[in-house]
This record gives structure tokens, C-alpha cells and sequence, in this order.
């Protein structure tokens, strides 16, 4: 039995940590095409939107269980160790993207102890009922806008008229967005999601410093 715990516990680290080596798609050559030699992996998107979380806790007064918040955070993205990266624009049934992400979470927790609170944590990301759901949903959405931004003070965003292999631009609503006046990659992902954060006032608030502010610092 002990033996068991000790393999099932190096089984779901090295499976995990997969994740380091993982790219953002949103990111490559298919997506925003980002300049730079080196490019975001998920696995520090993760570590981004952990600290975003732990950030936004320690200034303002959520009132939500924190650690929760941050198992959510990372469990929710453990399925793309084994299905990848997949962008709302990729093309990808959003039932079926869900079901095989719990299949790829269930197959990597594996014979853990505690698997079964893992995959409800899973679910309760995806089913968006609890503020800590909600909350960890924002940070995971806030947290890929920054990285954008970050991308954009930095030179490394390609401008508009540069970005033919983009898969994002065949969506209507981008289309719109770029006949309504839309000049930076940063204008798209800023009025893509800002409707996200109109409920709570922390988020839609930093979102806007985040508008005018030089992120590379």
C-alpha cells in the first residue's frame, strides 16, 4: 500500500509538470504569433494566476476559501497535459472540449488518495457556482489579458495587418472589433473580455490600470 501512495504520487508530479514544457497556443504561429524567442508555457500561466489570486486576496476583501481557489487554478488546467492547449477558436465542440478534459484530469490524478476532491474541484471550476469558482475564473481570464498586455509594452505583439496565419480573426465578433476601431492586438483582447469582469468591481477596475499602464517594469 505504501508503495503504492509513493508511485501514484511520482506518476501525477512527472504528469503534471508536463505542463512546464507546454506552450500557450494562444501565443504560436497559429494564434497571435508572438515575436519572442521564448514563449509563455501553461504551466506559468498556472503560476501567474496563482499569484494574481493570492494578490488580489491579500489587498481586497473576497471572503473565499483561498486554498480552494488555488488547487482550482491548477487543477483546472491539468487536462492539457494530454489534449493541449485549445483556444475558444480552434474549432472545438465546447461539450465535447469539457468532457475530454474531465476524462484527461480523472486519467492524470490517477490512483491518488485524495483524486476525488481534485476532480470535484475540476468540476466546480467548470460549473461556475461558487465565488470561489468565480473568482478563479477571472483570475485565469485577467491573468491571459496581462500576459497580452505584458506582450504589447514589450514590442513583441505583431501589429494588425501582420497577422496572416491568425486563426482568431476568422470570428465574427473579432471582425467586429476590428471594424469598430480596434489599432493593437492589446484593444482586441482588452474589449474580447472586459465584459467578463463587469460584475465585480476589483477586476473591472484593474483591468482598466492595466489599459493605461506601462507594464514593463
Amino acid at each position: 500500500m505504501e508503495e503504492k501512495k509513493y508511485l501514484s504520487s511520482l506518476r501525477f508530479y512527472l504528469l503534471a509538470t508536463k505542463l512546464k514544457y507546454k506552450i500557450r497556443s494562444g501565443w504560436d504561429q497559429n494564434h497571435w504569433n508572438i515575436k519572442g524567442d521564448r514563449l509563455e508555457s501553461v504551466a506559468e500561466h498556472i503560476y501567474g494566476t496563482c499569484i494574481l489570486a493570492i494578490t488580489l486576496d491579500a489587498n481586497f476583501d473576497f471572503d473565499l476559501d483561498l486554498d480552494r481557489v488555488i488547487k482550482m487554478l491548477i487543477i483546472h488546467e491539468i487536462g492539457e497535459v494530454t489534449i493541449g492547449d485549445i483556444t475558444p477558436f480552434d474549432g472545438f465542440c465546447p461539450k465535447r472540449k469539457k468532457a475530454d478534459e474531465l476524462a484527461a484530469v480523472t486519467e492524470i490524478v490517477g490512483d491518488l488518495i485524495k483524486k476525488d476532491e481534485l476532480i470535484s474541484l475540476f468540476k466546480e471550476f467548470d460549473e461556475q457556482e461558487t465565488k470561489e469558482a468565480k473568482f478563479a475564473y477571472l483570475c485565469d481570464k485577467l491573468e491571459a489579458n496581462i500576459q497580452a498586455k505584458v506582450y504589447q509594452d514589450m514590442n513583441l505583439q505583431r501589429e494588425l495587418d501582420d497577422q496572416t496565419n491568425n486563426v482568431v480573426f476568422k470570428s465574427k465578433k473579432i471582425q467586429e472589433l476590428l471594424n469598430n476601431g480596434a489599432k493593437k492586438p492589446w484593444d482586441i483582447w482588452r474589449e474580447w473580455d472586459k465584459e467578463k469582469y463587469t460584475k465585480d468591481k476589483v477586476f473591472s477596475k484593474l483591468l482598466e490600470y492595466v489599459d493605461k499602464e506601462n507594464t514593463n517594469i
